[in-house]
């Protein structure tokens, strides 16, 4: 796997051209749960929120994530899929981050969480750099955010303009966390009414299903396609025959279950373009990456098509998306509070 080593300097300069070479992710999108509370449709959150208070924190997010993901590159997707099962479960309000307490039932040990989502570590080490920094001005709601995009950007992607200002949650919702994260086999249907229900729509969900282009998968999230699909006993007749076999290999019909294979096998740590390519090839991992393609409703086969032929428009929509998804009902002002650590209430 590459290694990345690049230095801050390195990163503010691409940061700065490559923000001005992106098409603006655009304001005023009408998502569900929030309403729009500014002008600028983002409920208070603006990209300038830390511009006095904490000028450095996203040197501070850079600097931490570059060792992070030079040291394991796969903790670049472990931090992107951090901030969707944020999003999905109450709003961007890093209620994902908390841990057991007498009055939490952690999200970390719902059904799509357990044994599965990883970074709270590094997102630990951000947080007692900003605190030192900064004491209790950034929320952890958005250092969730901005390693998301640091880590996209670290891995060859694109760089967005990232509204700013959530605060964090002083609950969890463990009974959320097992209801409204789309599992790896559902249909195309089930997929879209995941997103809808968050305000995201077909194009949303193509385009930030793009982000499995980096990362890995536990064996335990697509056996079913191997061995028994469609409840026959039989593979899913869509999975292209060498990769299948390939996939036989790392995942055992019995045991094995966290074993892991990656999204993208071309190009695992590598932001781009490929994972569209793979699956028009019969070579997407997951159900859900795979009925993007085949599932028939709406437009996503051609979508799909568009962003392995263009990588450009793939990456536009998908900073566009990010953004969008990042502003699913956070809590601003005086709702929520800037937690001192990240795994429990202040």
């Amino acid at each position: 796997m590459a290694v990345f080593k690049v230095s801050v300097s390195v990163i503010i300069i691409a940061l700065v051209s490559s923000s001005l070479s992106l098409a603006h992710p655009g304001w005023g999108f009408g998502w569900g749960g929030g309403g729009g509370g500014n002008s600028g449709g983002y409920i208070g959150l603006v990209p300038e929120f830390y511009q006095y208070s904490c000028p450095q924190a996203n040197d501070i997010v850079m600097s931490v994530l570059e060792k992070a993901i030079a040291k394991e590159p796969r903790m670049a997707a472990s931090l992107l899929r951090l901030h969707f099962h944020d999003c999905f479960v109450q709003g961007c309000d890093a209620s994902v981050l908390l841990d057991n307490s007498a009055t939490i039932a952690s999200e970390k040990n719902s059904g799509p969480n357990s044994n599965s989502i990883r970074g709270f570590e590094v997102i630990d080490e951000i947080k007692a750099k900003l605190e030192e920094a900064c004491p209790q001005t950034v929320s952890c709601a958005d250092i969730l955010a901005l390693a998301a995009r640091g880590s996209t950007v670290l891995s060859g992607g694109p760089y967005w303009e990232l509204p700013l200002g959530r605060r964090d949650s002083k609950t969890a919702s463990f009974s959320g966390s097992n209801r409204n994260i789309p599992p790896p086999n559902s249909t195309l249907q089930n997929l879209l009414t995941f997103f809808n229900r968050q305000g995201l729509d077909e194009v949303d969900l193509v385009a930030l299903s793009g982000g499995h282009t980096i990362g890995v998968a536990r064996c335990a999230t697509f056996k079913q396609r191997l061995y028994n699909q469609n409840g026959n006993n039989q593979p899913d007749e869509t999975l292209e025959r060498g990769y299948y076999f390939g996939l036989k290999s790392v995942c055992p019909q019995s045991g094995g279950d966290n074993n892991i294979s990656p999204l993208d096998f071309a190009s695992p740590a590598k932001f781009d373009n490929t994972y569209f390519k793979l699956i028009l090839f019969g070579k997407g991992l997951l159900t859900s990456d795979e009925v993007l393609l085949t599932g028939n409703v709406g437009n996503t086969m051609e979508l799909v098509k568009s962003y392995a032929e263009d990588e450009g428009l793939f990456f536009n929509q998908f900073a566009k998306s990010m953004v969008k998804m990042g502003s699913i009902s956070p809590l601003s002002d005086y709702n929520g509070e800037v937690r001192k650590n990240c795994r429990r209430v202040n």
